[in-house]
């Protein structure tokens, strides 16, 4: 079968480079951008559609998720292929970007992001994007950013509920991409107005949310706020890409798009008492403030203590007589009713069928190894 014709960048970004935000010059800078998504879930799978599409040039994709049925509700990039064969959310994602826009580097990392790895993982994108499920993980991107100095955007949906925030800390450098020199009222300020940071998420959140959290498990979670959500994070992501990082939102935006009702909270001004972004307390960077065995919600725990290399083909051997095995190079599945376990090869697991994690523990232990 003959190879298709390849897509110029000029025809395939035409009606975009029109655009007076963007034109021809913020093309090219897009084409040299590199953004970072982290979960590449129902939110992380829309930003990566939407930024791919608008070429940017580098994608990189961190997820320690596999694609299940439940999903393609509203996970955009993802079919019923991708469920029926349990696909790594990431890789899933590359392979549909690849099919779209094969014109752009996508680095997959079937990860689970983590003190360990988010130096190596992060520090060669320009913008980093939160898409993940949980606050653990969002306060230490937040470490990270503020200590790297480099912009992050929090998003959030369940429900019909959307929220997202831009966090601009200290410290930001001038780059072939990224900040803007515009300053909308120069007389009052002698730094760029791009350059003035925000509040990064523990000054408005000095602590993660004590009560149990809702999630699309137990909320439920409608694709249009997933969405919406998805498109102010992709948009805002372009502004900073284009070097237009000045007209960049400085409020906590919420919406509830079933009650027609919003709101915005002013992320205008570092709390000077800030733990994080003032006296550069990073808690969760250090690893003090993350659990090496987390809930991952619907009905499961996520164990990531065992980091060491498994042999997924000798483990399917071992695992075949004690149970229904499915894998496909990437992860394996391992189902003993009531119990599924999800090993990933890096010794990671995701054990269903329970919240105890004791019993994660002693099955993992059972059945993988201690």
């Amino acid at each position: 079968m003959p190879d298709s014709p390849t897509i110029s960048d000029a025809e395939r970004y035409s009606r975009q480079v029109l655009f007076p935000g963007i034109g021809l010059e913020g093309q090219q800078k897009l084409g040299g951008g590199h953004a970072a998504i982290v979960g590449v879930g129902a939110t992380g799978a829309a930003t990566a559609s939407l930024l791919a599409r608008a070429g940017v040039g580098t994608l990189t994709l961190i997820d320690r998720d596999f694609v299940e049925p439940s999903n393609l509700q509203r996970q955009i990039l993802f079919d019923e292929s991708d469920a029926h064969a349990a696909l790594p959310k990431a890789e899933a994602a590359r392979r549909h970007i690849a099919a779209f826009n094969s014109g752009i580097a996508i680095h997959v990392h079937i990860a689970d992001l983590v003190p360990a790895n988010i130096a190596d993982l992060l520090r060669s994108a320009d913008i980093i994007l939160d898409c993940t499920d949980n606050f653990e993980t969002r306060y230490l991107i937040n470490d990270f950013c503020v200590q790297a100095g480099k912009p992050w955007i929090y998003a959030a949906a369940i429900g019909a509920y959307a929220a997202t925030m831009n966090i601009l800390p200290a410290g930001i450098r001038e780059r072939g991409v990224g900040i803007s020199k515009t300053d909308p009222d120069s007389t009052k300020s002698p730094i760029p107005y791009s350059l003035i940071p925000t509040p990064c998420l523990s000054c408005l959140f000095p602590t993660p949310p004590s009560d149990p959290v809702e999630t699309c498990d137990t909320a439920g979670i409608l694709s249009t706020a997933v969405n919406f959500a998805a498109s102010i994070q992709a948009t805002e992501a372009l502004k900073f890409l284009t070097g237009n990082a000045a007209r960049m939102r400085r409020t906590l935006l919420s919406c509830d798009l079933w009650s027609n009702t919003h709101s915005e909270i002013s992320a205008a001004t570092p709390d000077p008492a800030c733990d994080v972004c003032a006296k550069r307390n990073f808690r969760y960077l250090s690893g003090t403030g993350r659990p090496h065995i987390t809930l991952c919600g619907r009905n499961s725990v996520q164990i990531h203590e065992h980091a060491r290399p498994i042999d997924l083909s000798a483990l399917a051997a071992k695992l075949t007589p004690l149970g229904r095995v499915r894998a496909n190079g990437l992860l394996l599945r391992f189902e003993r009713p009531p119990h599924t376990i999800t090993v990933f090869p890096d010794g990671r697991a995701l054990i269903q069928g329970t919240t105890d994690i004791a019993i994660a523990r002693s099955l993992y232990a059972r059945f993988i190894g201690s």
